[in-house]
This record gives C-alpha cells, structure tokens and sequence, in this order.
C-alpha cells in the first residue's frame, strides 16, 4: 500500500485528488495539508511514502516545506504538483529535494504513474519533462557559463562520473548500461556509491546537481 499525504491550500482541490487516488487499490491517503507548516507536522507524525506539495501556498510555501522535510531526514518523498511545466517554483523545489514534479492538470493515469514512480525509489526524471525543466533554468541561470569546481565531485572515479553523465542526460539505468557496456546492476551499484559521495538524496538531486556543476552544459 502507498500512503499518500496531500498539500494543498484549496480544498476543493485535496477532495479531487483524494477521489483520484483512493480509487486505486494500492493506494491510501492518510492524511491531508493546507499549508507548509502543517505539511512539515504532518509528514514528521504520518511518514507517508509520498507527499503530494502544491509549491504556492501562503505562509510558509512548498519548497520551504520541501527544504525542511528533506533536512529532517524523514522518509517520505516529495512530489511536487505545478501548474506550469517551467515553473521557477517546481525548480527550486527540485533543488530542495523533491523527487519530481507533476502538472496539475495530469490526466489521472500520469498522476498514478508518477506516484508509483517515486514510491518505487525513483525520481519522474524518466519522462526527461524534468531534465527539459532544469535545462531551461540552467540556461537563463547567470552562472551557466561553464564548469564550477566542487570537492565532491573529486570523491567520485571515472566511472561513476561517466554514469552521473548519464544519469543527467536523462537515461534509465538499463539504457546507461547499454551505453557504458555495462550490467544493469552493475550501473545500479555505481548509482547507490554516487549518491552517498555527492550528499545527493536521489536521481533528480543528481541532475540538478550535474547541471550546476558543468559536468553536463544544456543540449548536450
């Protein structure tokens, strides 16, 4: 069962996407937020595997909720809901340690798709709508001019620098191994050294991470 927290500041809109969810028979919605402050309360008494953050919200907003949900180590992941595909907000919210973002106005099904995604330890990058997304800020970013020097990035072999690439250029573990040559779970194994080396929570942070750093420049 996948237990699902919702956060959002309208009502109307928490009834809609209970009624989506719990019609699923995997899913369970245990909880339910109008704000960040709440939101962070909720997350710390319920750990859902999934929170579903709406990222404008008065008071404290959704990236705030995000950052501070991810720095109390809580176990739950963060997907962010937005209403604009490049949306300054989703991005900031990648940043502070959301697993993904979704539209939302989604069909149904990707919003299901989506949560299942995360809750299965993977972030929406799959899609490559969120590599598009950190691609688009990178460029307009004054500081995307080229590679900027990070010590974690010295922890890190050859290797695991060739698949962090990779993971940024968007690819699923399987198409990294077709294109390195390698196992999937060998690639898996270079996932699960990288993270930890980098202080990366998860795959997103890793794009984000090696788009900032230069290790990957826009359309490349």
């Amino acid at each position: 069962m996948i237990t699902v927290l919702l956060v959002d500041d309208a009502p109307l809109l928490r009834m809609g996407f209970r009624m989506v969810l719990e019609a699923q028979p995997d899913f369970s919605v245990v909880g339910e937020a109008g704000d960040g402050i709440e939101a962070v309360a909720r997350t710390a008494d319920l750990r859902p595997d999934i929170v579903l953050m709406d990222v404008r919200m008065p008071g404290v907003d959704g990236i705030e909720a995000t950052a501070r949900i991810t720095a109390a180590a809580l176990p739950s992941q963060v997907l962010i809901l937005t209403t604009f595909d490049l949306d300054e907000y989703a991005f900031a919210a990648l940043r502070a340690g959301a697993a993904g973002f979704l539209l939302k106005n989604a069909h149904p099904s990707e919003l299901i798709a989506g949560i299942r995604t995360v809750a299965a330890g993977d972030g929406v990058v799959a899609p490559r709508v969120t590599r598009q997304l950190i691609e688009a800020f990178v460029r307009q970013s004054p500081a995307a001019g080229g590679p900027r020097a990070d010590v974690r990035l010295e922890r890190l072999t050859d290797r695991e620098r060739e698949v962090l690439v990779e993971i940024a250029r968007g690819r699923s573990n399987a198409e990294i191994a077709e294109t390195l040559h390698l196992s999937e779970a060998t690639v898996k194994t270079h996932v699960s050294r990288i993270l930890p080396k980098l202080e990366l929570r998860d795959r997103v942070q890793a794009v984000v991470y090696a788009y900032e750093v230069g290790l990957v420049v826009v359309g490349s």
